[in-house]
């Protein structure tokens, strides 16, 4: 099942064109699968006990619609595969009062350890804290 958050947009989160920036877009794709993580019992703390943590391989954005100024948007992520060392989500951002996509997203999480930087196989109390849910 999708993990998801809420948000209301912001006049802080606006572009110069008066939309949702794409940095603020990215930022939310971070912030969901963080909440994610820690809503099955992994936060940072808990990374940091196993000595490796997920950081961004690499973000694929489609931006389809813009969010304005006090849209309530849904954040959505699942994650749709893992590797050995990686895991990859993919996230939704619709706009509530209509149900339409803005934003699709696939991120790549590489598994690194905090000592050298590397990665490092995900160990299995780890993966099998997600379902995996292929699109």
């Amino acid at each position: 099942m999708p993990f998801s958050i809420r948000l209301r947009v912001t006049e802080q989160e606006l572009d110069e064109l008066q939309h949702v920036s794409n940095v603020v877009y990215v930022r939310w794709i971070q912030d969901v699968a963080v909440a994610h993580s820690e809503a099955v019992g992994l936060g940072l703390e808990a990374y940091r006990q196993r000595g490796a943590v997920f950081v961004v391989r690499r973000h694929e954005v489609d931006y389809l619609r813009p969010a304005l100024s006090g849209d309530e948007v849904e954040v959505e992520t699942r994650v749709v595969a893992m590797s050995p060392v990686t895991a990859t989500r993919q996230t939704f951002i619709r706009r509530m009062a209509d149900g339409r996509v803005l934003v699709q997203a696939q991120t790549q999480w590489a598994y690194v350890s905090t000592a050298t930087g590397r990665p490092v196989r995900i160990p299995p109390e780890v993966t099998q804290r997600f379902t995996i849910e292929p699109l």
